[in-house]
């Protein structure tokens, strides 16, 4: 090193920041920064490209901190280096409004990438990451121009290679070969419970080999910065595949009672043992948050060194600008997030005359319609494309032998590892990723869709088979209660269209949607086509629910509100109604969140308030439903789980038909009136 007593010096306030945020927040993680602290300050200041000023700035490294629990290890790397955060930010961590959460959340903190804390989500990000950059890279590169040329490296824990997420993620990326992708393993041993011992004693390195990753190892990632800088270099240097550098460390280091101990892990050292520990590493005792001069000025020549990167590359950009025009706009475009001008105009519209079309079917048109004016937009399936009829014709697979530039990604078997993939696809920019499965493995990828949500990642996911409507696959197979939950996750748009002109609707709001996800739930069975210029007329279908048919002749007796499939069979109720004498509206309900966006008069006028008889149908938990309904309403759904046998027999078994919605619009309106 130039300056062994200055990096040592630096690496040191690197540990005692940390620790001394944790005392004050009375709360967190001190342990895994200050055994971290060598590798990332190595890290930080000699090898990763970024600028402190430029975030967001495109041609940088992407660094992932999967192990979200040492997020002042984060904190204080940002601080020192230059990033918009100040000292005082890192002395209110983890306190109401303070821009150092407990966990690292993107977009709340500069220079943060992305949301972590689950364990292993990180690690899945940072494979997202890799391929969007792979995908870029072969779109964009030209010889003499090469504009995508980044590193993806992350930080990970025990925790972070047990979790399954993390298995899936690794795995693929071991199968992609993905070079520009470097993991870094602390290898403490230590987790909440104890030693590793007593649950994780597998050859970590047999294993990442297995998946076909390049694996280095060093002994002392405490004292050998040599060691640490040459294992950064050989990784750094690896293209042909992604590595895993196991780095053997100790949590809590310099402290002289919790060392290596599970005590140093999740709660703070206390005041007596982090005097202890500065006293043994020869760092002043007082004053708590010290940074010496020289220190941060070392760390902060980041800021002229970043702002030479970013030129650097700005003037390979303009170079490359002038040589692909067309290509370069492209580029802007994509990164800032935009669609192209007349992306929307090709979306196909159906008509009722083509007879009844499953609505995965649909999503197949409208996606490849898409496709075609949108380059940005690529995705796959956890194994299932042909069901879920997710591929994009003629766009190519990525895959490590095909020709460069597919966009049709074959996730395999890995519903978890798919969700934390497009996470990081979409953090990365430049890509709008979409990942499609059975509307029952959601449940397979709910912490990632969470994660997406709490972020506000610009993902669609693609889930089909929707309802019992399935059929014979049976309860195993058939979504009851999974409506309701992903309904109750906050900033996830849930959109369950009525037919294939809803459907195309359902796309158009998810790719103009660009602070969240949107889950589009279909149907395996067929439905019946509406005719457009209901589905269209006004543009309310964008507002979440709209009246699709009203009462003839004056005011509706009473509101039949449904969504997906059920659609068809609250208007045939309708149609029975009226013969009956009753006047009913109907009102397809697509996507309950933008409805709830919507203007006070307008949900009113979808759905009077003076109507007090109000029916819900929908093939699924009949719970949310009571927010429109209200106390005089009912709700027809299913509230236990499904069957195994044709679905037009399971319908009929469970209530889900036109007579059964027929007559409890009777009863309700019995009691509406009679109340």
């Amino acid at each position: 090193m130039e300056n062994s007593g200055l990096a040592l010096r630096s690496i040191n306030t690197i540990r005692f920041l940390s620790a001394d945020a944790v005392q004050k927040a009375k709360s967190g993680h001190p342990g895994t920064p200050m055994g971290l602290a060598p590798l990332s300050y190595l890290l930080w200041t000699k090898h990763l490209r970024y600028n402190p000023r430029n975030p967001e700035w495109a041609g940088r490294d992407r660094f992932v901190l999967s192990c979200g629990h040492a997020s002042m290890l984060l904190y204080s790397l940002l601080y020192l280096t230059g990033f918009d955060l100040a000292l005082d930010d890192l002395k209110e961590f983890r306190q109401w409004g303070s821009r150092t959460p407990g966990h690292p959340e993107a977009g709340h903190t500069p220079g943060v990438e992305v949301t972590t804390g689950p364990l292993g989500q990180g690690l899945g990000n940072a494979v997202g990451m890799a391929m969007a950059s792979r995908l870029l890279a072969q779109r964009f590169n030209r010889p003499g121009h090469e504009i995508v040329s980044h590193r993806v490296v992350a930080l990970c824990s025990d925790g972070d290679l047990m979790e399954g997420v993390g298995a899936e993620a690794a795995s693929l990326a071991g199968f992609h070969r993905l070079g520009n992708l470097v993991a870094f393993y602390d290898d403490n041993r230590i987790t909440i419970e104890g030693s590793t011992d007593l649950a994780f004693r597998e050859d970590t390195a047999g294993r990442f080999r297995a998946y076909g990753w390049n694996v280095l190892s060093v002994a002392d990632g405490n004292n050998d910065l040599a060691g640490l800088s040459a294992a950064i270099e050989v990784a750094f240097s690896e293209r042909e595949r992604p590595t895993l550098v196991i780095v053997r460390t100790s949590i809590g280091y310099g402290a002289p009672n919790k060392q290596d101990t599970a005590e140093a892990h999740g709660s703070p050292l206390g005041e007596a043992e982090i005097a202890l520990a500065k006293e043994n590493l020869g760092w002043p005792t007082a004053p708590p948050f010290l940074v010496p001069e020289d220190v941060l000025a070392h760390f902060r020549e980041a800021v002229a060194r970043g702002e030479r990167a970013e030129k650097e590359w700005r003037l390979r950009m303009a170079a490359y600008a002038n040589a692909f025009p067309d290509l370069a706009l492209e580029w802007e475009r994509r990164i800032w997030g935009d669609l192209p001008e007349g992306w929307a105009e090709g979306i196909p519209g159906f008509s009722p005359e083509v007879g009844a079309v499953a609505t995965r079917s649909a999503s197949n048109k409208v996606l490849n319609a898409i496709a075609a004016k949108v380059p940005e937009l690529a995705g796959g399936s956890a194994d299932l494309s042909p069901s879920t009829e997710t591929i994009i014709q003629g766009g190519g697979d990525f895959l490590p032998d095909a020709p460069p530039g597919g966009r049709n990604f074959h996730f395999g078997v890995r519903e978890h590892g798919m969700g934390a993939i497009l996470n990081g696809m979409a953090r990365h920019g430049g890509v709008i990723p979409y990942g499609a499965t059975f509307f029952i493995f959601s449940d397979y990828m709910r912490p990632s869709i969470r994660l997406a949500a709490l972020t506000g990642c610009r993902v669609v996911y693609v889930l089909t088979h929707d309802s019992v409507g399935l059929g014979e696959d049976g309860p195993t197979h058939q979504p009851v209660e999974h409506l309701a939950s992903l309904r109750a996750m906050p900033n996830l748009h849930v959109v369950r269209p009525a037919d294939a002109n809803e459907t195309a609707a359902a796309w158009r709001m998810a790719l103009e949607r660009t602070a969240g996800p949107t889950a589009i739930v279909l149907t395996r069975q067929k439905v019946p086509v509406l005719p457009p210029e209901k589905v269209f007329r006004g543009g309310d279908v964008y507002r979440g629910a709209y009246v699709l048919e009203d009462a003839e002749d004056g005011e509706p007796d009473v509101l039949l509100l449904a969504s997906g499939s059920e659609v068809s069979v609250a208007l045939a109720a309708r149609k029975l109604l009226g013969g009956e004498g009753v006047r009913a509206r109907v009102v397809s309900m697509p996507c309950w969140e933008r409805f709830e966006e919507q203007p006070e008069g307008y949900r009113d006028a979808v759905l009077p308030p003076k109507v007090a008889a109000r029916v819900s149908v929908e093939a699924g938990a009949t719970f949310g439903w009571e927010r429109y309904v209200g106390r005089r309403g009912a709700s027809i759904g299913i509230d236990r789980f499904g069957a195994s046998a044709p679905a037009d027999r399971i319908f009929r078994e469970l209530g889900i038909t036109p007579e059964a919605v027929r007559d409890r619009a009777k009863s309700v309106l019995g009691k509406a009136q009679g109340g």
